[in-house]
């Protein structure tokens, strides 16, 4: 079994889709696609049958990259990974740490999936999913995506808990741009199941992931931060900048933080807030984060290993 995380940091116990399911969503799509193109072809042809020979072979070679080509682009990239033939089957395509594709995996996968499904009747893709330790054909490979079956029991899902509320803001500034999706895939795996490590391999493994994380952005682990609150407030730190990439920074942010984020996220403040309050990021005391996790901090559900 491969666990996967998707990009709002949940645990999902999801197995790459095998060849015959995938074979059998492929078939499906190629089915509608072509169905598709066919009627778009006839119409086309009845539309120009005044034209030369040459605009009606023109025409027919953008009717062909525009159905057969661009509509799986298109609808896995609104579908976010589903396309018909995977959504009858259960599946879906995710990027490699397991968060929704955008339209440059859709691009590729479709570009290379031309040469390998429909000019080679998907001899290449069944060849490359069969070597594959998990199912991938070249297009994934190349996307850095992952097919996934996608329908499992809804009680085996966990949630990565939130970083306690006075780091919300603190790692703003970190530079994430370097951080692979492996790393990224490993951070969210250990912080859903530290509660279910033995202390100390949980503490070990927290320091090499916020050592190794820490690396790639830069920076250093605060040392009057544990590890695996580190690590959470990172991780919250690049679930927000996704939001705000995906639902825009303009007029979104501010709700968020009113309706209470998951961890708190507030937008910067501007400069004359800043020279109003000069201590607010500030705020939270230090000692906080020497004490032991008590009841006045219970609603976080963020518990560090001892």
């Amino acid at each position: 079994m491969s666990e996967l995380v998707t990009g709002e940091a949940v645990a999902l116990e999801l197995r790459p889709a095998k060849l015959p399911s995938r074979a059998l969503a492929v078939l499906l799509d190629l089915v509608v696609a072509v169905v598709a193109y066919v009627v778009v072809s006839i119409a086309v042809l009845v539309a120009t049958a005044s034209l030369d020979e040459a605009a009606q072979v023109a025409l027919s070679i953008a009717t062909f990259l525009l159905v057969l080509v661009g509509g799986p682009i298109a609808v896995e990239t609104l579908s976010h990974g589903r396309s018909l033939g995977k959504l009858a089957l259960g599946l879906r395509v995710v990027r490699d740490d397991g968060g929704p594709i955008r339209f440059r995996h859709a691009l590729v996968r479709g570009a290379v999936g031309v040469v390998e499904i429909l000019l080679t009747f998907g001899v290449i893709a069944c060849i490359a999913s069969l070597v594959s330790a998990r199912g991938r054909r070249l297009g994934d490979v190349f996307a850095g995506t992952l097919v996934v079956r996608e329908r499992i029991p809804a009680g085996r899902a966990a949630f990565v808990p939130p970083p306690p509320p006075w780091l919300a803001g603190r790692f703003a500034g970190l530079d994430l741009s370097a951080v692979p999706d492996g790393l990224w895939l490993a951070v969210r795996q250990y912080l859903t199941r530290m509660g279910q490590l033995e202390p100390q391999v949980s503490l070990g493994m927290a320091q090499r992931l916020a050592v190794d994380l820490a690396a790639r952005t830069g920076a250093s682990v605060p040392q009057d931060l544990p590890a695996a609150a580190f690590l959470a407030a990172v991780v919250h730190e690049r679930q927000s900048r996704e939001a705000r990439q995906a639902f825009g920074a303009g007029g979104s942010a501010p709700p968020v933080a009113a309706a209470g984020a998951p961890a708190g996220y507030q937008p910067p403040a501007s400069p004359a807030s800043s020279t109003a309050q000069p201590q607010a990021p500030l705020a939270p005391p230090a000692a906080p984060l020497r004490e032991e996790p008590s009841a006045d901090r219970p609603a976080t559900g963020f518990a560090p290993p001892a």
